[in-house]
C-alpha cells in the first residue's frame, strides 16, 4: 500500500466523502481509493485492540448463490465442508484451481435453506466471478452483488455494545450480543435492511454489516455517533493489515495465491478431504500425503522491519522469501510471515532477513503472534 498513487481510474466506495471529511489519507488499493489511516496506524491499531473501530470494506466482493443446487455447488467450489453449515452460520473457506493453488480465501454464509453468500477479496472479484460461474448448473442462480453492496465492519472489545445501539433484530431473536462467532442474521441496522455477521479480520470481537450501497453513509455515521462514548473511531486499511498480521490471517496476493497450496500455507484445517470432490482436491491430497517442500512460518525479526519480497537467508544463501511483515504494535516486535524450506520451519530456527542489503537476524516463532484472551 505504501507509496501508492491515486488515479482517476480508481473506484470510490459510497463512504469516500466521509473519509475525506474525516481527514483520511487516501491511497490506491485493489483498484479503489481507500483510507489507509485517519490519525496514525499505531493509534488506530491500539484503538481496535482496546476499544472499538469502524472500517469501510465496501471494496470487497459479494456473491449470492440461490436455488436447490446452491449447497452442492458451493461445496464443489470450496475446500471446507459447507454441508455442515446450518442457516445462520458462516465459515472460513478457500477456493482452489485444479493444480491445488488458491484462487481466493473467502467467507461463506448460509443465510437461508437454499441461499449462500460468499465474500471475496476486492482484487479478485472478476476472476472469482468467472471461476464460480464456470459450468454453473441450472439448479443454481448466481448473482454478483458487489456493485450494489456496501460493507462496514465494527471491531474491538466494545463492538457488541456499539452495534446493539443501532440494530433491531427480528422479534424471535434475543439480542445481537447473543449472536455467536461466525453467526449471521438479517436485521435492521441504523434503519437500513442489513445482513450482519459476527466475523472479522482483526482477531477481536466484531461484526460485519452488509447494506445497500446508498445506505452506507447513514450506517457509518450512526455507528460513529452511537459509539462515541465507547471510544469508537474510524480505522484505515493500514491498521487492518497490522491487526491481521499479528493474528496470522492471510492476505491474498501476499501470503497466498494460485502458486501456493493450502498445505504449505498452513491452511490444512480449512481443507476437508473426506467431504467429497471439489476443485483442486487431488492435488491438495497429493501434497498432504508427500508433505510440502516449503512452509509458511512466522518470523520475529531482531532489527528492522521485514517487508513483502524480502529474502530469507541462512549463512548468506537465499532460502526463502517474506510474504508479509510489519512492526506488531500489540506484541511490540517486528514480525513477518515467510516461506522457507520445511527443514527450516521448526520454531526456534535461526535465519536472517535481507533488509536493504543487510542480513538481519530472525527466529521462527510461534503463531499467531497475538490471540485475544477469553
Amino acid at each position: 500500500m505504501e507509496g501508492a498513487q491515486v488515479g482517476q481510474e480508481l473506484r470510490r466506495t459510497p463512504l469516500f466523502d466521509e473519509h475525506r471529511a474525516l481527514g483520511a489519507k487516501i491511497v490506491a488499493f485493489a483498484g479503489w481509493e481507500m483510507p489507509i489511516q485517519y490519525t496514525s496506524i499505531l493509534e488506530e491499531h491500539e484503538r481496535v485492540r482496546s476499544a472499538c473501530g469502524v472500517f469501510d470494506l465496501s471494496h470487497m466482493g459479494e456473491f449470492w448463490f440461490r436455488g436447490p443446487g446452491a449447497r452442492d455447488w458451493v461445496s464443489s467450489l470450496t475446500t471446507n465442508d459447507v454441508a455442515k453449515l446450518e442457516v445462520g452460520q458462516a465459515q472460513y473457506n478457500l477456493m482452489c484451481v485444479e493444480s491445488g493453488g488458491i484462487v481466493d480465501d473467502v467467507i461463506v454464509y448460509r443465510t437461508d435453506n437454499e441461499e449462500y453468500l460468499m465474500v471475496v477479496n476486492a482484487a479478485n472479484v472478476a476472476k472469482d466471478a468467472a471461476h464460480v460461474s464456470r459450468a454453473l448448473p441450472a439448479s443454481v442462480r448466481f448473482e454478483d452483488a458487489s456493485p450494489r453492496t456496501a460493507l462496514v465492519a465494527v471491531q474491538g472489545p466494545r463492538a457488541s455494545v456499539v452495534v446493539m445501539a443501532v440494530t433491531n433484530l427480528p422479534v424471535r431473536e434475543e439480542s445481537i450480543e447473543a449472536l455467536p462467532a461466525f453467526g449471521v442474521r438479517r436485521a435492521r441496522v441504523a434503519d437500513a435492511e442489513a445482513v450482519i455477521a459476527r466475523t472479522g479480520y482483526t482477531g477481536e470481537d466484531g461484526f460485519e454489516i452488509f447494506v445497500e450501497w446508498d445506505r452506507a453513509p447513514q450506517v457509518w455515521n450512526r455507528l460513529l455517533v452511537a459509539g462515541a462514548s465507547n471510544g469508537v473511531r474510524p480505522i484505515g486499511l493500514g491498521a487492518r493489515d497490522t491487526l491481521r498480521l499479528e493474528c496470522r490471517y492471510m492476505l491474498y496476493g501476499n501470503d497466498i495465491d494460485e502458486t501456493t497450496n493450502p498445505i504449505e500455507a498452513g491452511l490444512s484445517w480449512v481443507v476437508k478431504l473426506d467431504k467429497g470432490e471439489f476443485r483442486g482436491r487431488p492435488a491438495i491430497a497429493a501434497m498432504k500425503e508427500r508433505g510440502p517442500s516449503r512452509k509458511l512460518v512466522g518470523l520475529v525479526v531482531q532489527g528492522g522491519v521485514a517487508r513483502h519480497g524480502h529474502e530469507v537467508t541462512m549463512e548468506g544463501a537465499v532460502v526463502g522469501n517474506v510474504t508479509s511483515g510489519t512492526f506488531g504494535p500489540t506484541v511490540r516486535k517486528n514480525i513477518a510471515l515467510a516461506y522457507v524450506p520445511t527443514g527450516l520451519a521448526a520454531i526456534g530456527t535461526a535465519v536472517c532477513v535481507r533488509i536493504r542489503g543487510k542480513d538481519v537476524p530472525a527466529t521462527a516463532g510461534k503463531t499467531p503472534f497475538y490471540k485475544r484472551s477469553g
